[in-house]
């Protein structure tokens, strides 16, 4: 097929010119690339209709996208796949699990090629603190904290090897409680400047922007004047402001006000995690939802959403009990659970809508919460099974069931709660400013892993959305699928070349099959990868191989428009 557009590219790296179709090579002379992948239908993420071509890399950099002359030391056949740049995971939680398994197995396969972090928490800036804390209420993944900073974190990452590139945000919480502790207090203006210096520092090594997770103590404790203060100095340096809003129930709109209005005092972009309307009572707010984002859209301001392809988040038991409990920290909250008096509040405050706190528990019900995260081994049993299955084997009550628990557990519990609407999934799916998250740790089906359970979304979240919702159900176009893959988040993020298949840009590259593509994991069954990805290229080398992880860790530390020009 002839492409649609001239072919004299610019190649960036190089500040010179080639066209895409180079003259073929001399007898005898050395190959021209590297790789050549060639006869695939090319989705180049601007969402465009496919074309059918080759995609040529050299180095870590493509250098000729269309139809390519000349000779690789490779060349892998493409005819009748689709070839697309690399996905970019909007919401991850591979933080932990890439220390303890680097080949980022569950997000490989579904053709994510980077991981951004930092949802409200991030891991650094720490002080010696932090740092004991930290390593005291690791679970089952154990490490030793060797990094301070979050720049010297994601550079840590990349030394010790990951097949995937990684970004993050500086958490808001994190911030916090590097200055205030874990308590419910407002910082005075010598502590808010502290915080300022700190998100200035995260965003000079790198840092996207300020991550805020408000449902969650001790980020919930955080008002907007000191958010807006946090995002003012981030957006100097070029960063976004991305939140787990206060509320995605009972007071969502608010939630989304509180949003947009960071976003004007700061002058910034915005973008909300995982939309949603959790709780049935909530299911129709969506219109409004969307109404408020286009409204601010149409003034100048940018406001995007990502979301996952489930009706069930995953969380902890912490967001089932009210915040005020869990001032202080996770210690001080299981030794206040241990009084009768505190018990019997929290159980009452636990069977109605949170008045200043989101309730999942009162959204969910106990017959709806599946606990899929223990560190006590003991309790490792009661894994799948739901708060009222464990409380009816115990002969108490979910609320003090759950309480029990987080003791019993030294922990917050992991937890599962179907919340949702599947009509307001595949609607949300269509907006033209969604991009995807999964909201999970990226994981294999081996080891450590196995020790606890896990969301679907953490195997299937991005292959659901190629499988079910573009090609059985039709709701989006796939060239468009991929552009809100890949083009839409790094332009939000302020990522340069990547997200697209231009010359010039690093060789993030997927190869799947858009007839195969699908997700395999269940609520039942979660450890399960997904299908139809078949080659996957990370800074141009093959970390995924006809399906079969290589062993490969090219994976780098994607930094922010801040890096080194806002110390």
């Amino acid at each position: 097929m002839t492409l649609p557009r001239p072919f004299v590219l610019s190649l960036m790296l190089l500040g010179g010119s080639m066209a895409a179709t180079p003259p073929a090579a001399a007898k005898g002379a050395s190959p021209a690339y590297d790789l050549i992948i060639r006869g695939g239908t090319i989705y180049d993420g601007s969402g465009a209709p496919p074309v059918t071509g080759d995609v040529a890399i050299k180095g870590d950099r493509i250098v000729a996208v269309g139809k390519v002359d000349g000779t690789a030391k490779r060349e892998v056949q493409a005819r009748g796949m689709a070839v697309a740049p690399g996905f970019i995971n909007m919401l991850s939680w591979a933080t932990e699990s890439l220390i303890a398994d680097p080949r980022s197995e569950s997000d490989i396969r579904q053709g994510v090629t980077l991981e951004v972090m930092g949802e409200g928490w991030s891991m650094g800036p720490y002080n010696a603190t932090m740092k004991r804390q930290e390593t005291e209420r690791q679970g089952d993944i154990r490490y030793t904290i060797e990094w301070t900073s979050l720049g010297d974190y994601l550079g840590w990452l990349e030394r010790r090897g990951i097949a995937t590139n990684v970004a993050s945000f500086v958490g808001a919480a994190t911030v916090r409680v590097h200055e205030l502790g874990e308590d419910d207090v407002d910082p005075n203006p010598e502590q808010l400047a502290r915080m300022k210096l700190l998100v200035r520092q995260a965003m000079n090594e790198g840092a996207l922007g300020v991550g805020s997770s408000l449902i969650y103590a001790p980020g919930s404790y955080a008002e907007t004047d000191e958010l807006a203060a946090l995002m003012t100095e981030a957006g100097k340096c070029g960063g976004m402001y991305i939140s787990h809003m206060r509320s995605e129930g009972d007071r969502l709109e608010q939630a989304v006000d509180e949003l947009i209005e960071i976003a004007r005092r700061s002058g910034a972009p915005a973008e909300i995690y995982h939309l949603k309307m959790a709780g049935r009572a909530n299911w129709g707010k969506l219109d409004a939802v969307v109404q408020k984002i286009e409204a601010a859209r149409a003034e100048g301001l940018r406001i995007t959403a990502d979301m996952y392809t489930y009706t069930a988040g995953a969380t902890g038991l912490d967001a089932a009990m009210p915040t005020w409990v869990q001032a202080g920290g996770l210690e001080a909250w299981i030794e206040r659970l241990k009084d009768p008096a505190t018990r019997a509040r929290v159980a009452a405050e636990m069977q109605k809508p949170g008045s200043d706190w989101e309730n999942l528990y009162f959204g969910a019900g106990a017959d709806k919460m599946i606990l899929t995260g223990f560190k006590n081994e003991a309790l490792k049993p009661l894994t799948g099974k739901t708060l009222a299955e464990v409380a009816a084997m115990r002969g108490k009550s979910p609320e003090e069931t759950a309480m029990d628990l987080v003791i019993e557990d030294g922990s917050r519990v992991g937890t599962v709660y179907f919340l949702m609407s599947e009509d307001n999934v595949r609607r949300q799916v269509q907006l033209p400013w969604m991009s995807f998250g999964s909201d999970a740790a990226s994981q294999s089906t081996e080891g450590v892993f196995l020790k606890s359970g896990a969301h679907p979304r953490t195997y299937g979240n991005f292959a659901r959305l190629l499988g079910r919702y573009v090609r059985d159900e039709k709701l989006i176009t796939l060239e468009e699928a991929v552009r809100r893959l890949t083009t839409l988040p790094a332009t939000n993020l302020g990522i340069a070349e990547r997200g697209a298949l231009k010359p010039g840009y690093y060789a993030d590259v997927v190869v799947f099959d858009p007839a195969a593509v699908a997700d395999r994991s269940t609520f039942e069954q979660p450890h399960r990868y997904a299908v139809g990805m078949r080659d996957v290229y990370v800074n141009g080398v093959a970390v995924l191989k006809d399906g079969r992880h290589s062993g490969a860790t090219p994976g780098r530390a994607v930094r922010g428009r801040g890096w080194g020009r806002c110390g």
